[in-house]
Order: structure tokens, then sequence, then C-alpha cells
């Protein structure tokens, strides 16, 4: 159960926004606005579409392969309604098989949402004689695309991608080696402890913590009634490893745009609090780690990413009396500058649900590379469940896939592993679904917990699996080096998946991707088997895994990078 709610320090009165009277006010109010005079969109004004793809047939239906496909679809804009466009495409078997299914449509969506159904019968449909043929044994592919019409701009758009299984046979799963391969000392001990984490929460710091029966959303800041103490205790209780609860950085003066009468010292003094809060917690509950940052930047001509490790609140809002209500001014929206200050400060960050276009731009290139942000950021999201999921079983079907903009990251020269979060609003901290961060912490002493130094040094090596399964373990090596290194290689590369689950699951599907870092081109399969041998063409390579379950959850290993010598 959550606990009560702990003292913060009280939040600043939010004043009527542009009831201005004074040169100062005038300005803060036309910061607050949009270039066009219209208000600045809220933080969370953005198009949510997701898919819910079941990953096997449904009982009961009369062709034995069929289900129903669910485009849902939110645009919470003021109740505003935007003109969605959307399509759904069915390709397969394999991930390089050709497109057999489409459906598209166009949806007037608002706040409230829509569902779009679309029953499918289990057949194939490449041409008029295929549609009378049932589709072959195999994993397929369901991808989504949406659209929303913004004013006189399209925003960026939204792309998922799902897998789903056709298997009348019940054909025997793919061999993988197990897990546990390669992860002993030579002493015969664990190399490593696996962490499962929730790196991606809100609480009530920011627009987070509202009990389930009355979560709705996200909240106004600073108004719901739980904050870190109580999201990590419900974690644990849950039985996370570890929870951060990475608070809006430009919610510290209590609003969702600017407070002119927001003091500094309240704003910092509130961060302080939750660092505080965080340690005091570890200290007291062996065997949790509670982490506090802060999650930077806004969704509009921006993106979010998380910052594990500043001990110091970034922002650049500003108060009637033109003070900065943070610690370190950064400009908005300013990756570079951002990713420049974090590697020089030794912070590290987490790429938050990102999106292809429009996103973490720099020299005008969404998720452009710089030197500076290759040393600071770690992770990338892959995978999200809704943010304002109010399950607590961990059966949320509302769920997110971001492979195709971490793989831009990647092929932009971006060395980032894969995570899987849950960005809780509500009160629900890693329940909503069974997915996790999995962490490969370096095995402390025997009977001593995981350090926060030891887990951020474990992020800083890429020693992490994305994983929708909360038991499920998945290594990737090649020549025997660990997922997350990069290392020169002569001749032959032995690329091996290790996978184990706890509760028993199998693998339905296993498939090593391949892409060249910095040559901003694509990620392609380069194999379905879960060990393969190749030579690489001269220069910098970088592979990873993605195995998917024989439930329909999928695991992500984090990639190798190899620089291959002549």
């Amino acid at each position: 159960m959550v606990g009560q709610l702990r003292q913060v320090p009280p939040r600043v009165a939010r004043t009527l926004a542009c009831a201005c009277v004074g040169a100062l006010l005038i300005g803060w109010c036309n910061s607050a606005a949009a270039q066009d005079g219209s208000p600045a969109p809220r933080e969370h004004s953005e198009l949510d579409a997701t898919v819910f793809a079941p990953f096997h047939a449904a009982r009961g239906e009369r062709l034995a392969q069929a289900r129903t496909f669910v485009v849902r679809l939110s645009y919470p804009d003021e109740g505003r309604p935007h003109a969605v466009r959307w399509t759904l495409t069915l390709s397969g078997p394999g991930p390089q098989g050709a497109v057999l299914r489409r459906w598209s449509g166009t949806e007037q969506v608002d706040a409230g949402g829509k569902s779009v159904r679309l029953p499918w019968d289990g057949r194939a449909d490449a041409d008029a004689r295929a549609r009378r043929m049932p589709a072959p044994d195999g994993v397929y592919e369901l991808r989504l695309l949406a659209v929303a019409d913004a004013g006189t701009s399209r925003e960026a758009a939204v792309e998922q991608a799902w897998p789903i299984a056709v298997n009348r046979a019940g054909a025997a799963p793919p061999p993988v080696p197990a897990f546990h391969a390669g992860l002993l000392r030579l002493d015969g001990a664990p190399a490593y402890r696996i962490v499962y984490a929730n790196l991606h929460s809100q609480t009530r710091h920011s627009d987070g913590g509202a009990p389930l029966d009355a979560c709705h959303g996200a909240q106004e800041p600073q108004t719901a009634p739980f904050g870190p103490i109580d999201a990590y205790q419900y974690a644990q209780d849950h039985g996370l490893d570890a929870l951060l609860t990475s608070e809006h950085n430009h919610m510290y003066d209590g609003s969702d745009g600017t407070n002119p009468a927001a003091t500094p010292a309240e704003a910092k003094a509130l961060y302080q609090t939750g660092l505080a809060e965080a340690a005091a917690y570890t200290n007291a509950h062996p065997g949790f780690l509670a982490l506090y940052g802060m999650e930077w930047g806004v969704i509009n001509k921006g993106g979010h990413l998380n910052i594990f490790n500043s001990e110091q609140l970034l922002g650049w809002e500003r108060n009637a009396q033109g003070e900065l209500l943070a610690d370190v001014e950064t400009p908005k929206s300013d990756y570079a500058a951002l990713y420049a200050l974090m590697r020089a400060r030794g912070w590290i960050g987490q790429f938050n649900h990102p999106a292809q276009t429009g996103q973490f731009l720099v020299d005008g290139q969404p998720l452009g590379y710089t030197q500076d942000g290759d040393t600071a950021m770690v992770l990338c999201e892959v995978m999200n469940t809704s943010a304002f999921s109010t399950n607590d079983e961990e059966k949320e079907t509302r769920r997110s896939n971001y492979e195709a903009a971490c793989n831009r990251a990647l092929a932009a020269g971006y060395h980032v592993a894969f995570s899987s979060n849950q960005d809780n609003h509500c009160a629900n901290w890693g329940a909503s679904y069974g997915n996790r961060t999995a962490v490969l912490v370096a095995s402390p002493a025997a009977g001593m917990p995981v350090s926060r130094d030891s887990f951020l040094e474990a992020l800083r090596a890429r020693r992490v699996f994305a994983t929708m399964d909360k038991h499920a373990q998945l290594l990737l090596t090649a020549n025997g080096r660990l997922m997350g290194e990069r290392f020169d290689n002569h001749g032959p590369l032995q690329l091996s998946t290790h996978f184990s689950n706890s509760a028993g699951r199998q693998a339905a599907a296993v498939a090593i991707f391949h892409g060249v870092p910095g040559g901003n081109g694509s990620v392609t399969a380069l194999s379905d088997q879960a060990a393969i041998t190749v030579t690489p063409a001269p220069g910098p390579h970088f592979y990873y895994a993605r195995l998917t379950q024989d439930d329909g959850n999928i695991v992500w290993s984090a990639p190798v990078w190899v620089n291959q010598l002549p």
C-alpha cells in the first residue's frame, strides 16, 4: 500500500496566467505563450497512439488464427480534436517479410481518445489467390504509423511495431543457450547481479503521485498526495529492485507553465529534498535502490530525457523578478549545450519515449549526434507502458515501442543500450506491467547491497537489457565480449545470444540486428538464429539481439560495438 504523504516545501500558489501588470510580468506572459499568441502547449499535449496486437489467436474464433487488433488514439489538447491519419500493416513471416495486409483511416481524436477495432481472419493478402489461403506459420510484425495534423504543420509521427504468432502445429522453439553462460568469475561466483529497475516515473514533486481511483492523466504539479518515499515503498513492495523518480525539471515552480510568483529557494529546496529522501530510503532498506533525478525538456519542439545523477536542478524558467528557478541555467531545447554540460559534470542520461522526427534536435537533425551526447547518453527507452495507466496487476495493454527511434540514435553514432520503463504518473510505480530495465551490476561482496555508484557504473558500461517480462534474462556476446562493450576485432566475429526465463517461458523467435554507427543508415536483421559467425567489412559496426517469448513479450540485449580491422 502507498504510505502517507510526506512533508515537502510548500507549493507556491499558482498565479492567474497573463493577468499581468508591469514590464516584468508582461515579459513572463509573453514567454509563457506560443509565438502565434496562443497559450504554450501543456506538457502532455501530444498524440498518443498504440496498437494492441494479441500474440496468439483468440480462443473460440471461427478461423483458427483469427484475432482482433485495436488501434488506440488519444490527443489531450484541452479537448480540441485533431485529425489523425493512421496506417496498420502486417508483414512477415520473419523480420524481413513482405507486407501482407494493410488497414488505414482518419479519425477525429481528442483527450477522450478513440479505439478502432480491426478484425483479422488469419489469412495472407498478397494477391487475390492468397486471400483464400491462411498465413504460413511464423512470427509476423504488426506496424502502426499515426500522424496528427497540428495547425499549419504536422507533428512527429508515432510508429509502433509488435510481433504476432501464427502457429497451428506447435512448432519447436528456436534453440537459445541458457543465460548463465559467461557470467561466472574464475572462482565460480556470479560476476554480476541483475537489478530489475523502473527508471522513469513521477510523483507529487512534479505531475505524478495521484491515487489510482482519481488518476486520469497528468496531475497539476505538486498537488497529488504521494511523493518519492511513497513511490519507493510501493515499488519495493511490488518486487522491484530499484526505482528512479524522475521529476519534470520545469515543474519545481509548481506549474506546468511558468509561475511568476515562484521563489528559487523553494524550487531548489524541493529538488534537494528528493535527493535526500532517496538516499535515506536506500540506507534504511538494504536490497532496494532508491534513485532521484529529473526529466529534462519539453515534448513540443524538444524531447524528454532523464538525468540520473545530477545533484543540482537544471532549468530555464525565471520568475517575475527575473530570478532563475533552478541551480544551473540550461537553455530550453538546446540539446547540444545540455550534452556538453552533462559530459563536463559526469552526468548520464536516457532518451525517453523518443520519436524518429522532431525531437532531440542538434543542428536541425532529430536525435542529432554530438560527441558530448555520446558520452552522456547511456540508455534509450525501447518500450514503455502508458504513462497514465491505473493498472496495478501488470496487465496494461496500452504499450509503446520505440525501437525504430532508438535504432536511429544508434545509426547516428550514439552508444546507447535499450531500457524499458513505465513513466508512471499514477500511484502504481512498476506495477502497470511486468517490463523492467535490467542492469548487470558487478556483484558486491557477499551480503552487501548494490550501491548507487556501482549501479551508475553499470549504466555507463551499457550492461543493460530491456525486458517486457521481469522473469527474463538476455545476454549477447561477441567473441566472448559482453554486450555494451566496444572493441577492435580481426577476422571472424561470433555473435551468441543467451536467454533464460525463471517462470518457464521459452523463445518463439530470435533475431540479431546489425547497423553502422555514424552512417545514419538502416538497421537490419542479420540472422534469425541465436548464434551466428560473420566477418564484418572493415570499419565500425554494432549488433544487438531481440528475442520474442512464446507469450509475445520481447527482450532486447544491449548492443556490442565492433571496430573491424583490415
